[in-house]
């Protein structure tokens, strides 16, 4: 146990790895956010850390950084890529930390500066946003250009074709007429 240098004075068991400071949770969401930060036991029984995130081996501090409720670091865009690829119907608790499988979501009873802060992140995607509780995003999909619908046009002398004919369409075109122009024959 420790005492954070903050103006809080909270006592503290976390350690900043990279700091050899003591840090509450304020601290840690405010001015540690991409410092590996566990209990100070941890950090007694071995202060040999790796500042690199878990799932892509690129350093921490290269891009942003989202912090589990169990403290495990990681880029944003490593844990949303991999949370993204679990099947749409996994349950709350299929979603779970990479490195210890603790729980990604924080409980609902559990209040603090590092679960607000990951709930705010994890409210920004719709994996996440379901297991929260929270209603789904309406997914941004690229508009496909619809056809035009021919019934819509009443008055066909106005229609105009969105693009003109290439010269291949149109020599095309011209040696349909020839063979439909034909008269029919009966049938003998």
């Amino acid at each position: 146990m420790g005492l954070c240098k903050c103006p809080k004075r909270k006592v503290t068991n976390l350690f900043c790895f990279e700091h050899r400071v003591n840090v509450c949770e304020h601290c840690l969401v405010a001015n540690h956010a991409k410092c590996i930060v566990q209990s100070y036991l941890q950090w007694l029984q071995d202060s040999d850390y790796n500042p690199n995130c878990r799932l892509c081996n690129i350093p921490l501090a290269s891009r942003e950084t989202t912090r589990l409720v169990c403290y495990d670091l990681f880029h944003w865009a490593c844990l949303n890529e991999r949370a993204a690829q679990l099947p749409r119907n996994t349950a709350p608790a299929g979603y779970q930390c990479p490195s210890c499988n603790g729980p990604i979501f924080p409980p609902t009873n559990l209040a603090g500066p590092v679960a607000s802060a990951l709930r705010e992140k994890l409210a920004t995607v719709n994996w996440a946003r379901a297991g929260l509780g929270l209603p789904l995003i309406d997914e941004v999909v690229s508009p496909e250009p619809e056809p035009l619908n021919t019934s819509d046009f009443s008055d066909w002398s106005s229609f105009n074709a969105s693009s003109t004919p290439g010269p291949e369409e149109v020599d095309s075109a011209s040696a349909a007429p020839a063979f439909y122009s034909q008269a029919p024959r009966p049938p003998a």
